[in-house]
Formats: structure tokens, C-alpha cells, sequence
């Protein structure tokens, strides 16, 4: 390599191993992207969840979440060999962790993109770097899922030949330069910038020179990568996966989060039996946020509406088709809103004089009122506006 700029495969130190990208690899899951270069191929597959499906974090500290996972697999057979499938290895979690904080930077914030994002990284097969084809297999994935990325995140492994004071830096080392070679430098960015680095050396230190080439060629490798991406996938999929939950979200006052649940959860409830407990979750965060998750699009709309009737706030001058849900000696009480009645006087059921409420009204009846008045307490005073008391026919 010294002599003659010649690796073990035949490429030059600046060369990449021939690249195949795949988008929506697989059928089912919510984004898939299946990523090879040379004899490394990773395949990156994207889940989206709920708020509830955020990761806890078990901290010394106040009890933490995180709603971006990276999960890095590295099975014996993607380097030919056979072994124990058991539980991920420090070097699995390493990994995962790079990856992980590769891509993190480009997620969309929580109020843009409300999804709780995990990405599986299976290695199929391994010689060379293939941390960093996972870096690329998860960018894929996450724009094949819908995922509204800031930009693509693309990853390269640099190495480095040094004997005596001749050195040369390699691009896109091969598991043989890996091995015997004086450093794994591994860089991971957007075409903006770097959001990831980690190095590992086998000799005392490198020079800024050194370093300063090695980034160059990485920055070099990362834009060639990201153009092969976008060649295959140009932007992030306008509507996401149909297995993927919708989720909605719905601001409302805090003093409303008590309204919403009703007492011992009877209005959350409600709502979520009759739009289907199957189809529909309702998450409610402290600050009056509301999060609607569902499988179907109508019953998410559902949901959703019914969110924004029960927490809304009646006003004077606004008419309600509203039911009769109880009658008294003194008037009519009507809901008008989910959860929200009112009081129609007996003095406003009709413009006459009416003997008794019942006369006029029942249990169950619809009746179109007007708000009038609220008071102090926010009790509601209505004005029947379409009844009429029809005198009972002397009998003969």
C-alpha cells in the first residue's frame, strides 16, 4: 500500500467497495432499508410507536425517557461462523450507541414528528465497518418510513498504514485492515457536517496533518454515499407506512385535563369505547397536551372530535342541538356538549307560561337552545329555542 497505492482487494486507498441500496426491503415493517458495501450488508429496519412506547431510563436521578432507539445485532453467521444467539454484547451496545448518536441529531423534534422511533440494524454480513453501514442502512430505513429526517446521515470507516515516517490513509477499511492496520477511524455526518466520530489506534497518536486528511477523504466518501442514497430514495416518503399508528395531537388547557378524564376516567373511557378500545389510544401529558394514536384514520378523526367538544367552552350566543338529561320542578337540564349541561329555566321553554316542564319536555328529548348566561361557577343558563306548549283540549 505504501509502494504502490494497492490494497488487498485491488482498490486504491481512496476507493469504496461497490455500494447496492434497497428501500422498503421488507413489506411489513413500518420502514426498511437494506444497505451493502463489498462483502458488508446490514439490513435496517424502523418501527414507529406512541408516546407510551418511549424507552424509560433507570437512572441514579430523576426517572428519564427516550423516544429515539438504535438496536445494533451482530449474529455469528454474518461472518461465517456459528455460535449462541443469546443477548447483546458490549460490543453490540457500543455499536448501537454510535449509530444511535449518528442519527440523532437529524430526528425531528417531538412536536413536529410525535412518534416513539426504534431502528433494528441486522448485520447479514460483515467485513469491514459495518457500525457505519448501519449508520446508512438507519437513514434509509428512516426515510423509507416517512420519517421527516433533517438530512441523510452517511458513514465511513478510515484506516491508516504507518511504517517509519511513510503513512497512508485508507478509505472504507476492509475486517484485513481492520486487523492489522494502525487505526479505525470511524465518521459519520450529514453533507453540513460530522455528527458522530470515534477512533481506536494501535500506535502512540496521529498529527493534525494525518487527522486532517483523514477527515478530508471521509467527508469525500460521506458525500458519495449520500448521492447514492438519494439516487434511490430523493426524499423522505410523503405518508408513512399503513401499518403505522396516526398519531394526533391536541393542545388543550391545563385546567381541561381533569374535564377530559372525567371522574374515575369515565369520559377518556368513553371516548375510547366508542371509537373502538382496539383502534384507539389517548395519552395526556401535564402540559395539556393530548396525544391520539390510531390504526384507523376515521377512528383517530373520531377521537380527535370528540377531544375537542368535551374541552371546549361554550359561549354566550352559541346555539347546541343538545338531550334532555334531567327534568325538575324548575327547569330543564341539557347536555350541549360531551360532559357539559346546561339549565333551561322553566320561565325560557317556551314564550308562554307552561305548568309544568315535563309538559313540554322529557328525558331524552332533543332541544335546540341558545347560551344566555354563565356565571361566576361557569353554570350554564340555556333558552329553549323550537318548543312550544300546546294547552290540553277541554273535554266535552
Amino acid at each position: 500500500i505504501l509502494d504502490e497505492g494497492v490494497r488487498a482487494d485491488g482498490r486504491g486507498t481512496t476507493d469504496i467497495r461497490p455500494i447496492l441500496i434497497r428501500a422498503g426491503a421488507l413489506p411489513r415493517p413500518h420502514g426498511s432499508g437494506l444497505f451493502t458495501r463489498g462483502q458488508t450488508q446490514v439490513l435496517s429496519v424502523v418501527t414507529l410507536g406512541t408516546v407510551r412506547e418511549e424507552q424509560m431510563i433507570d437512572g441514579l436521578g430523576v426517572e428519564d425517557s427516550k423516544r429515539f432507539m438504535h438496536h445494533y445485532n451482530f449474529p455469528p453467521f454474518c461472518t461465517g461462523e456459528i455460535g449462541f444467539m443469546r443477548g447483546p454484547k458490549r460490543r453490540d451496545i457500543g455499536h448501537g450507541a454510535l449509530a444511535e448518536r449518528s442519527i440523532f441529531p437529524v430526528i425531528p423534534k417531538e412536536d413536529a414528528f410525535p412518534y416513539t422511533i426504534r431502528i433494528v440494524s441486522e448485520v447479514l454480513e460483515s467485513n469491514g465497518s459495518s457500525s457505519m453501514a448501519s449508520v446508512c442502512g438507519s437513514t434509509i430505513a428512516l426515510m423509507d418510513a416517512g420519517v421527516k429526517i433533517k438530512a441523510p446521515v452517511a458513514g465511513i470507516a478510515m484506516g491508516l498504514i504507518k511504517e517509519g515516517d511513510e503513512v497512508a490513509v485508507i478509505t472504507d477499511i476492509l475486517g484485513l485492515e481492520d486487523a492489522l492496520g494502525d487505526m479505525d477511524f470511524k465518521v459519520a455526518g450529514t453533507a453540513a457536517g460530522i455528527t458522530a466520530l470515534q477512533m481506536d489506534m494501535k500506535v502512540a497518536g496521529v498529527g493534525g496533518e494525518v487527522l486532517a486528511i483523514a477527515l478530508e477523504q471521509a467527508r469525500q466518501a460521506r458525500l458519495y454515499i449520500i448521492d447514492r442514497i438519494l439516487e434511490v430514495l430523493p426524499a423522505p416518503r410523503a405518508e408513512l407506512s399503513k401499518y403505522a399508528p396516526r398519531i394526533m395531537t391536541v393542545k388543550i388547557p391545563q385546567d381541561k385535563i381533569g374535564d377530559l378524564i372525567g371522574p374515575k376516567g369515565k369520559n377518556i373511557r368513553a371516548i375510547i369505547e366508542e371509537v373502538g378500545s382496539n383502534l384507539v389510544t389517548i395519552d395526556i401529558e401535564e402540559d395539556g397536551t393530548v396525544f391520539i394514536a390510531a390504526t384507523d384514520g376515521a377512528a383517530g378523526d373520531r377521537a380527535r372530535e370528540l377531544v375537542e367538544l368535551i374541552t371546549r367552552e361554550a359561549k354566550i350566543g352559541e346555539q347546541f342541538m343538545g338531550t334532555v338529561t334531567k327534568t325538575t320542578g324548575f327547569g330543564a337540564f341539557v347536555e350541549i356538549l360531551p360532559g357539559k349541561e346546561g339549565l333551561v329555566h322553566i320561565s325560557r321553554l317556551t314564550k308562554q307560561r307552561v305548568p309544568t316542564v315535563e309538559s313540554v319536555v322529557n328525558v331524552g328529548d332533543k332541544v335546540l337552545v341558545e347560551v344566555v348566561e354563565i356565571n361566576d361557577q361557569g353554570k350554564i343558563g340555556l333558552q329553549a329555542l323550537n318548543l312550544e306548549y300546546k294547552e290540553p283540549k277541554a273535554s266535552q
